[in-house]
């Protein structure tokens, strides 16, 4: 199978020219208004007055875009806006009120006098202006961002759901008629025969999964670790003492979620490439870690040199897609070292 690079949340990208072009010239002449710029009769003066306003405004703009950038970064997440916002407001009011008390005091001195309290607090409601203009127009496109982002993931996540009805209709066999065959296969079977029947019962326990679990995003990892096992046992039937699983899942981490089917597809990659023998036998290891976030499959790498062609890694492909569409906190990594085949699938929230 190839392996994937590790993917990385692309760094933010604010496409601003327009808003710092035409935003900047105007913002700097609303501020003016109240300064009473329109009872400026000389042109010069007026222009004067403007490209000071234009100056400052630019100082105040491109302060909190940086301001804004940094804390987007520190604090990307939905559920961080909150504290983002806080601190943007925070941060800008200190900010604003600490260059208006500058200002404020040296304009003071140069006209022989100093800064009253009620300027101040005139001319800090004014600085304050841009600040929450600009402050408003990011969150306002970031959250225009995120719900464009969100319309395209649930209409990929429908587009790959009407596919795979649409792969399911035209299978061979309807799964709900094979179901149903698996439990009257099930009723003929002499009651003396407890390892046919047995087989026969998990076999149809994994349909029942598989027709349950098609039509969610997400699954409980207690649930797909139990149809694992499920699956795993009718593999064990075949493969005997050639297959060992070991598994070490915290109870903490059983009510995270997983996307339905990953974990079996993984381990079915690793039955169908690897070789399982009495010499040789195929050890897999289900592990979690919740300080990290990831589920772990892992397996012994030995490919099989006959029989079965070399995989092309679609099914791997599929399964980082599908992580990417369901907005996973971080990539699905893939990884070999010391002769071991390495999955980490990230934990998700319910959805």
């Amino acid at each position: 199978m190839p392996l994937p690079t590790a993917e990385r949340p692309n760094p933010i990208r604010v496409n601003d020219r327009w808003f710092l072009l035409i935003g900047i010239p105007v913002l700097a002449l609303l501020v003016l208004l109240p300064r009473g710029i329109l009872h400026v009769r000389s042109v010069p003066i007026f222009l004067l007055n403007w490209v000071i306003s234009i100056g400052f405004t630019c100082a105040f703009w491109l302060t909190g875009r940086a301001l804004w950038i940094g804390l987007f970064r520190r604090f990307p997440r939905v559920e961080q806006t909150t504290r983002r916002l806080w601190l943007l407001a925070s941060i800008n009011t200190l900010i604003t009120a600490a260059v208006t008390l500058v200002l404020g005091s040296i304009a003071g001195l140069l006209q022989g006098g100093h800064l009253s309290w009620s300027t101040f607090w005139y001319e800090f409601g004014l600085n304050m202006v841009p600040t929450v203009v600009v402050q408003l127009i990011y969150e306002s496109w970031n959250f225009f961002r995120q719900w464009a982002e969100n319309v395209r993931r649930a209409e990929q996540l429908q587009s790959a759901g009407v596919q795979s009805q649409l792969e399911a209709l035209q299978s061979q066999l309807d799964p709900h008629f094979l179901f149903n065959s698996l439990n009257t296969l099930s009723a003929l079977i002499e009651p003396e025969n407890e390892p046919a029947q047995q087989f026969v019962e998990q076999l149809s326990d994994v349909y029942r999964y598989v027709l349950l679990a098609r039509d969610r995003a997400t699954v409980p990892l207690s649930e797909e670790l139990a149809f694992v096992e499920t699956y795993l046992a009718l593999h064990k039937a075949r493969f005997r003492d050639n297959l060992r699983v070991a598994q070490q899942i915290p109870a903490a981490a059983l009510v995270q979620h997983v996307a339905p089917l990953s974990i079996q597809l993984l381990v079915e990659n690793a039955l169908k490439h690897n070789v399982a023998s009495r010499e040789h036998p195929l050890k897999l290891r289900l592990t979690a870690d919740l300080a990290a976030g990831y589920f772990t499959v892992e397996n012994t790498l030995r490919p099989r040199t006959a029989g079965l062609a070399p995989g092309t890694g679609t099914g791997l492909r599929n399964v980082r897609h599908r992580y990417e569409l369901l907005g996973a906190p971080q990539p699905v990594e893939v990884s070999t070292a010391a002769g071991w085949f390495r999955v980490r699938l990230p934990l998700l929230l319910a959805q």
